[in-house]
């Protein structure tokens, strides 16, 4: 049963302007970016054409959901708690970080994804068993990466925030920062077990120099601001 009828006028039009401004463009823009990725690459399977070609967008929709305030802030405009576009970003981000992450367990080691997290017998002759080398480093960061998203993105909307609060909410949707931190991690780790392009390779460097760079500003035009109302 639709829940539109339940909805004020308001909610109803707040919606198809989402859908028609946010939602429409950026399914266009996630396959536009998606597609090119998976056929042009050199993979002879399809899993891993598919996990590659749905990393790299989602790592860019992750930087751009946390360049949203800090551009608002270096713009003077309101930055409120929940911001629609910020939160369709991350929705899509999200989506594509799932597939990518449902997908990326089977490129590797087909049928055994347990691997990519503990060795195998035979494998080393390890005293920890789980996975402490650079292959373990890159799976870990990015399953618990994957875990954050999941929250995140289950938690991407008014239910949630009028059900948790102003407050609680938007302390779980800070977890966004350790979530892009293992994300970073994950993706230069796989850089270096995949040999990557250096193309790639600037890609990430890019994504994670712009997102610090904007947060560093943003952070400190707040504290500029806090300065200016509170003097000493």
């Amino acid at each position: 049963m639709s829940l539109l009828p339940f909805l004020s006028s308001k909610q109803r039009s707040r919606r198809s302007s989402r859908l028609i401004k946010h939602h429409l463009p950026l399914l266009l823009g996630s396959v536009v970016s998606v597609w090119p990725l998976y056929v042009t690459r050199p993979y002879t399977d399809v899993l891993s054409r598919a996990s590659f070609a749905t990393a790299y967008p989602a790592l860019v929709l992750l930087g751009a959901t946390l360049l949203i305030g800090p551009l608002n802030l270096l713009r003077h405009r309101p930055n409120p708690v929940s911001i629609d576009l910020r939160r369709d970003l991350g929705i899509w981000a999200g989506i594509l970080a799932i597939v990518h992450t449902a997908i990326g367990q089977c490129v590797h080691l087909r049928g055994r994804p347990w691997l990519y997290y503990v060795y195998g017998p035979g494998e080393h002759h390890h005293a920890l068993a789980l996975r402490h080398d650079l292959f373990g480093f890159a799976n870990y960061t990015g399953a618990f990466a994957t875990l954050i998203v999941v929250a995140l993105f289950a938690t991407s909307n008014d239910y949630s925030l009028r059900a948790l609060g102003t407050r609680q909410w938007k302390q779980l949707q800070r977890w966004n920062y350790a979530g892009a931190v293992l994300v970073a991690m994950h993706a230069f780790g796989y850089q270096g077990i995949e040999k990557q392009r250096p193309q790639f390779v600037v890609v990430v460097i890019a994504c994670v120099v712009i997102t610090l760079a904007l947060q560093c500003a943003g952070l400190l035009m707040r504290r500029s601001e806090a300065a200016s109302r509170w003097p000493a």
